[in-house]
């Protein structure tokens, strides 16, 4: 081991330690950016090769939530827009994806993983393997719990939450007049992709861009946010260690 990789390993040590008694955010959703960037920095003709070494990364991340004793972890891998990208880009990174959910899933593997989503924009193939992992990891509690934004957009989110509430009220013989009566923002959050689980406390995105782009829009209303300029491939455990402890030096007000 050389000394750089020591210096490295005793800071991300002592880090480690500082963060001992601090608090945790429960929850915490991951923009996974820059793939396509670090490939052609990297020199690598084919951009798919950034969304391999990322899907590898995101192991090793699950790993680190774990460690630090997180309950939930949301991944945003795939947005509605990047369904317009070539079908050449398109259907290699869909099924490093689905690769991804699948190695997940294996058996050995704490992690419970649950599909957040439209899986009907995918195809059949991919959609039946990310729901058949999903199934597969049902029963697990030991690790995390991970939310795959696969095909996600979160005004499609928001949408879709109403549109089944307006079902569920009328499945009950409600009218819309009544329902407006009691409408609150309790009501659309059961109806959410996400219902169920604590809104992120934290959000982190890698790649040094600084903006939302559709991710959990309803949620992250009183998230603290990360930005950090690393491409994903090269996020390490060092720079989660950092975001946990920018998250820990906050003072969260939830707007009082």
């Amino acid at each position: 081991m050389g000394l750089r990789s020591l210096v490295y390993a005793f800071y991300e040590r002592r880090l480690a330690r500082k963060l001992a008694g601090k608090p945790v955010p429960q929850h915490v959703g991951v923009m996974c950016d820059g793939n396509r960037r670090w490939a052609r920095e990297m020199g690598y003709v084919d951009p798919n090769d950034g969304h391999r070494v990322g899907a590898a990364r995101v192991k090793e991340l699950l790993a680190w939530c774990d460690q630090a004793g997180l309950s939930h972890v949301t991944l945003y891998l795939l947005a509605t827009e990047n369904l317009r990208r070539p079908a050449a880009e398109l259907d290699p990174l869909v099924k490093i994806i689905e690769d991804l959910a699948t190695e997940l899933a294996e058996d050995g593997n704490p992690w419970r993983l649950r599909m957040v989503g439209v899986l009907d924009v995918l195809p059949a193939e991919t959609a039946a393997a990310l729901k058949a992992a999903q199934e597969r990891t049902r029963g697990r509690t030991d690790g995390v719990e991970v939310n795959m934004a696969v095909g996600y957009g979160g005004r499609r989110e928001i949408a879709d939450a109403v549109r089944s509430l307006l079902h569920h009220h009328a499945a009950a013989g409600r009218t819309i007049e009544e329902l407006a009566e009691i409408l609150d923002v309790d009501h659309i959050a059961e109806h959410l992709y996400t219902r169920g689980q604590p809104d992120p406390d934290l959000v982190i995105r890698t790649s040094g861009e600084q903006r939302l782009s559709g991710f959990l829009l309803w949620q992250s209303a009183h998230s603290e946010f990360y930005f950090h300029d690393a491409n994903w491939p090269d996020f390490r455990r060092i720079d989660f260690l950092r975001a946990l402890r920018s998250y820990a030096n906050r003072q969260r007000r939830f707007g009082a």
